[in-house]
């Protein structure tokens, strides 16, 4: 579209925006970035006593049941060797339409075996199946092959996939010579590799959300969440990697296993950032992601993110991490409905609030379901429509 002013209109619009400009710099006291930072006249409340109200009235429509059957690609439920943790879980799993939970708790060897038998022996083989976790401290020459070693027993025991793979894996564990276990250590080669021979995913875990490795400063919208939890800061570059060079480690690993299925949990921390992810996937056919506690930023951006999930969704997973029955509503309602400006459950993960992406149907049964019974082997398929 082409605009043309005459010479005499200019000069009254160019008066006019110096007059404005005028005005406003008026009732801006060392306004920043055209921000206005007046003083308030009466005290202020802190970040965690600020709660609105909002006043605006907008149709709501709850969702309690998903609308297709779930597999939970990430299960973080309690143990499941005790027949009533078993009866809990799965009475919850009933109201909220989730078929099938992955156990990701980390459990290998007779932990992970008790789990596996108590399910059976409760009639529920159906419903759960389980990964087996690596234990990585102390890697040497020659741990590689025992690491595997060790994931085949655990895959003749009943494992259906590697993971979850905790953050510490290349941010904090350290080798048998007290350096850093590096995500692309060739060391751990042959355990991707036998992973890519036994069909079975990998499911793991890198680092955090970008804003932990960054500055704990009041232009980090993660500045109440880092607040809250020390432990969740990983700034401090004497002792942690950058987030950049830590994606870049997984990056390369993955890269170098072509025939390994790999599936990044919490979608690789980079769902402020779908771009990226999406270039992630172009490059590397064999890549999944998993949207566990990410719901925050996805309903922030429901445009753009429908948009992805339409693109890329033969490579997502339903996955939720933490087991809270009363939480996974909130991930129906975003992902089913084209609702607006609704809470989120977890208020210093996100002060925003969250908008329904009404994704397709097409698009819910392949990440609720059919992508996750597409890569895990054995998986059970009652309960699920027939293609």
């Amino acid at each position: 579209m082409r605009f043309a002013y005459s010479t005499a209109s200019t000069t009254v619009l160019v008066g006019l925006a110096l007059a404005a400009v005028g005005c406003e710099a008026q009732g801006r006291q060392g306004g920043r970035g055209g921000r206005d930072v007046r003083e308030p006249t009466i005290p202020p409340p802190t970040i965690v006593e600020y709660r609105p109200r909002s006043t605006l009235v907008v149709p709501e429509h709850q969702v309690p049941r998903a609308k297709f059957p779930v597999v939970d690609f990430h299960g973080h439920p309690p143990n499941l060797a005790s027949p009533e943790n078993i009866r809990t879980v799965v009475e919850a799993m009933d109201r909220l339409n989730l078929q099938v939970m992955v156990q990701a708790q980390p459990s290998s060897g007779e932990r992970l075996t008790s789990q596996i038998e108590a399910v059976r022996a409760a009639g529920h083989a159906d419903r759960f199946v389980f990964f087996a976790s690596l234990d990585l401290r102390e890697v040497g020459p020659g741990s590689g092959a025992r690491i595997a070693a060790q994931l085949e027993a655990d895959v003749r025991a009943g494992a259906v996939g590697v993971g979850e793979i905790m953050k510490g894996f290349g941010l904090s564990i350290t080798k048998a010579d007290g350096t850093r276990l590096r995500m692309d250590d060739p060391e751990l080669d042959v355990v991707w590799e036998t992973a890519a021979r036994l069909g079975i995913p990998v499911f793991v875990h890198t680092g955090d959300p970008a804003e932990f490795f960054q500055p704990l400063d009041y232009q980090n919208e993660r500045w109440l969440e880092m607040a809250l939890f020390p432990d969740r800061r990983f700034n401090d570059r004497s002792r942690y990697p950058a987030f950049d060079d830590l994606m870049a480690e997984r990056d390369r690993m993955i890269e170098r296993h072509p025939n390994t299925t790999w599936v990044l949990a919490h979608m690789g921390w980079h769902t402020q950032d779908l771009a990226r992810l999406g270039a992630i996937f172009d490059r590397n056919q064999n890549v999944l992601a998993e949207l566990g506690a990410v719901l925050y930023d996805l309903g922030r951006q429901p445009r753009f993110a429908r948009e992805f999930f339409v693109r890329y969704s033969d490579r997502i997973l339903f996955g939720k991490d933490s087991f809270a029955p009363d939480e996974y509503p909130y991930y129906w309602r975003v992902f089913e409905t084209a609702d607006e400006y609704f809470d989120y459950y977890r208020d210093y993960h996100a002060f925003w609030k969250l908008y329904g992406m009404d994704l397709p149907d097409d698009v819910l049964r392949k990440v609720y379901y059919a992508n996750a019974l597409r890569i895990i082997p054995r998986m059970p398929t009652a309960g699920f429509p027939t293609p």
